[in-house]
């Protein structure tokens, strides 16, 4: 298991983006010459800037979750587990303006199975049982596979391997997360929080750069 979240938190890392279109950009003058620095279109910024917020919010939920329950604080849980819920509402509700209510309402159901996979594999960890650990695993990466074939399916500018290696590595960082917190080792959990932070803006950033090249018009 060490070795597999390991390889998927390297991917991350690891890969390029080339499938991914160039971010919309525009001069910051009129006239501007070759080799003038280009800026990020307001609306391509702002657009990064909200996703990024919603990424943030999921991982943050997950994480109160995850504390609650192994303190055995289950209103907290409960109240947290809520606000999961509503941050996934909230993330396939930013995807209903490009592709409709029927797209948003099936990322929706993809991002309950990850919370879902995410929650079994907390249970199995304090239950102390490998199997139930394997099988939660084994969900969540499959889950991770079907949100990067069906979001690569809405947008070309979207490479399902690209997807698949960032959503891939997200699940490890979060059963690294858990068992961390699990085992009392808060200081290499404070490292993967750093680490899951900074990878939710690298899919953030992903996920705007490729509707601005699908859908240009929309950030001019």
């Amino acid at each position: 298991m060490k070795k597999l979240l390991t390889t998927f938190a390297a991917t991350a890392l690891a890969i390029a983006l080339p499938g991914l279109a160039p971010a919309a950009v525009h001069h910051e003058a009129a006239g501007a010459t070759p080799g003038t620095p280009a800026t990020v279109s307001v609306k391509l910024a702002d657009t990064k800037d909200a996703l990024r917020g919603l990424w943030f919010e999921h991982i943050f939920w997950v994480r109160n979750v995850v504390v609650a329950r192994l303190a055995g604080n289950a209103g907290a849980a409960r109240a947290a587990e809520a606000e999961v819920v509503a941050n996934a509402k909230a993330i396939a509700g930013a995807v209903e303006p490009f592709y409709g209510k029927a797209a948003s309402d099936q990322l929706f159901k993809l991002l309950a199975g990850h919370w879902g996979a995410i929650s079994e594999y907390l249970d199995a960890t304090r239950a102390g049982s490998k199997a139930q650990q394997d099988a939660a695993f084994t969900k969540l990466t499959a889950n991770a596979n079907e949100i990067a074939a069906f979001l690569a399916g809405a947008n070309p500018h979207w490479p399902v391997a690209t997807l698949r290696g960032l959503l891939t590595a997200h699940a490890a960082h979060h059963v690294q997360q858990i068992q961390q917190l699990h085992a009392g080792q808060y200081d290499a959990e404070a490292r993967t929080w750093a680490a899951m932070a900074s990878h939710m803006n690298v899919i953030a950033d992903a996920l705007a750069e490729g509707l601005a090249a699908q859908f240009p018009a929309k950030f001019q």
